[in-house]
């Protein structure tokens, strides 16, 4: 009954007025690559897509990277105790594993995970210009893992220098730089940056803190051969170090003290050719990850570890043809591999070929595309996916979308000896959506409302062989991957946003999301899929006062109660956390910075059985030159 009540007093909230920063402004300027692979301005597109700039992430100040992802509608996450925990972000109640990560255009899900998704407690805010949200299927362009979107982030490239610094509670200490030069002929950056915080006990009924820290380093080049052909380069190290929880000799999970690193390198390297009519971008991918864990205490023994590597050629492209239309187009291929301390090594290679056809009219737009996907371990897939706008009315655009989305069994899941099952299918959905969005002539208002249902089937899902009498389990001791499962998603998603006064912007994002487990005859048919909240929001407000330009904030996070497993009998409590930001800038090269995250100190739990931050208070400064 209360959150019927909060629902309800959501919905009318969200009548009034407030102001996203990520709204497109009304002369279609804001720009995406995530609608075709080339970039499209986001009122030429039927797809719902959200641009986080850098003047957000700046505001929103820190290191956590969810407090930026959560000002998205349709995204929520769960982590298992504080910063740096593994922690899975979910698009309109899908998997993590189900959104498709993109770091400078290099596709970094993890081959050797079980699960192959992309773990977000690798991920800092430091560097970060620009994130984009696709929430939908689309592996028309993107390719597998496009199930419930994609995220794609872009790293900083700028001309001076810039560096900040800020320290709080738990120990936490954060600093980020980057320098670069850019002109018409040539751009370099370059940055890097170091957190560290003592954090909070990954077991809920733990007493001692498990601490994170983390090191990274990268860059980014542009050279313009000439008028028309440029080489790109662009390149991410991260090195990190979480510490966790595991189980006595009795198997209670508590206070026994591991830890896990994990290594990422991201890079890509390639040229971009625009010429007229025709622009192609080809280059070459490397993601790499490496995961060690270890038990603490006096004896820091390595226990295991993993290896994951994808390397991938691509050439994409747009044709611009007469009469409005123009023709998206690509391929690649992608060669993976994984090996871990009980697995040798297994590879896989799967090449896909794309095109998309469009009209981009002045007042319309139509869309449709088709992709083929050839794996060496499962064989081929077709994936089709439409889009289209119109303006309906001046500021007043109707989009709808239909895309279709598959996901390639990890080799983990395919090739384990102990695990693997080479029979397994891939995962595939079929995503609907439909939807208004307005935004006012002067840009100060945007509200938008979109519907959606995504349904998805053959789930992998991992099968225990201890109570199970199959064939399937034959010369598996333990358990097995098998496609066993279906599921529903389908709600709403509403964004409201205004300038109410001058200096005064506020923003609301509301998704409503059922997510269900559809398998036929499964005793959990029916059933909420697990850490998926059924009512999601954040509100926010900034005020730019008069004296010195001043700024004030105020963001609230709600999610309503969800479950923990598949059964729906482990309950995770919702709530609501808010947080105070101020900043003052200082002789337009310096900033002061602060907030009180969680002000009321109520921890939000998002998996059950861990710990979640409280109250905590930062402060820093920002320069620039």
């Amino acid at each position: 009954m209360k959150t019927s009540l909060f629902a309800l007093a959501a919905t009318l909230v969200l009548a009034m007025p407030a102001h996203a920063e990520e709204a497109a402004p009304s002369d279609g300027a804001e720009i995406t690559v995530l609608a075709t692979g080339s970039a499209l301005s986001l009122d030429q597109t039927g797809q719902a897509i959200s641009v986080v700039p850098l003047q957000t992430i700046e505001a929103v100040q820190g290191v956590d990277i969810t407090r930026v992802l959560e000002r998205v509608p349709g995204l929520t996450y769960s982590r298992t105790g504080g910063l740096g925990a593994q922690t899975a972000v979910r698009l309109r109640g899908g998997e993590g594993q189900h959104t498709l990560v993109l770091v400078d255009g290099v596709r970094v899900e993890d081959p050797s995970a079980p699960s192959g998704g992309f773990d977000f407690g690798t991920l800092t805010s430091g560097g970060i210009e620009r994130i984009e949200v696709l929430r939908g299927s689309n592996s028309v362009i993107w390719g597998s893992s496009a199930i419930g979107g994609v995220i794609a982030v872009t790293t900083r490239e700028i001309d001076g220098a810039e560096a900040s610094a800020e320290a709080g509670s738990r120990g936490s200490y954060d600093a980020e730089a980057v320098a670069g030069v850019k002109r018409d002929r040539y751009a370099f950056s370059l940055g890097g940056g170091y957190a560290t915080t003592d954090g909070v006990s990954a077991a809920a009924n733990g007493t001692e803190r498990d601490g994170y820290d983390q090191w990274r380093v990268g860059g980014k080049g542009r050279v313009n051969l000439t008028d028309t052909l440029s080489l790109v380069a662009s390149a991410r190290y991260a090195d990190g170090k979480t510490q966790i929880d595991g189980y006595d000799a009795d198997f209670n999970f508590g206070d026994t003290p591991e830890y896990t690193t994990t290594r990422q390198f991201f890079g890509r390297a390639g040229v971009h050719y625009a010429g007229g009519a025709l622009t192609l971008d080809a280059g070459y991918a490397l993601s790499d990850t490496r995961r060690r864990y270890y038990t603490g205490g006096a004896d820091d023994t390595f226990e295991y570890g993993y290896n994951g590597r994808s390397e991938r050629v691509e050439l994409n492209g747009r044709y611009a043809l007469p009469a409005d239309f123009a023709l998206d187009f690509g391929a690649d291929r992608e060669w993976t591999r994984f090996d871990s301390t009980f697995d040798a090594q297994q590879r896989a290679h799967l090449t896909s070929g794309h095109a998309m056809l469009g009209w981009y009219g002045a007042k319309a737009s139509l869309a449709g595309g088709v992709r083929y996907d050839e794996q060496s371990q499962f064989g081929s897939n077709v994936s089709l996916g439409a889009n289209g706008t119109v303006e309906v009315l001046r500021g007043l655009r109707f989009n709808a979308s239909y895309g279709e989305g598959f996901r390639a069994p990890t080799l983990y899941q395919l090739l384990s000896p102990d695990y693997g099952n080479a029979n397994l299918n891939p995962e595939r959905s079929r995503s609907y959506d439909a939807g208004l969005a307005y935004t006012s002539a002067d840009g100060t208002f945007h509200a938008g409302l979109t519907l959606f249902r995504r349904d998805t089937r053959n789930l992998i899902t991992y099968v225990s062989c201890y109570m199970v009498e199959s064939a399937l389990c034959t010369g598996h001791a333990y358990g097995v991957y098998d496609n066993v499962g279906k599921a529903r998603a389908q709600g709403a998603e509403l964004e409201v946003g205004a300038t109410l006064s001058p200096g005064v912007k506020g923003q609301i994002a509301y998704a409503y999301t059922e997510a269900t487990d559809r398998t036929p005859g499964a005793a959990t048919f029916g059933k909420d899929l697990a850490r998926r909240p059924r009512h999601a929001l954040t509100t926010s407000l900034d005020w730019t006062t008069p004296w010195a330009g001043l700024a004030l904030a105020a963001d609230i996070r709600f999610q309503s109660e969800t479950f923990d497993n598949a059964a729906n009998s482990i309950k995770l409590s919702g709530g609501s956390v808010t947080t105070l930001r101020a900043s003052l800038p200082i002789l337009h090269q310096a900033e002061l910075f602060g907030r009180v995250e969680n002000v009321f100190d109520r921890p939000l739990v998002t998996a059950a059985g861990y710990g979640a931050l409280g109250r905590s208070v930062f402060g820093g400064v920002r320069l620039r030159y």
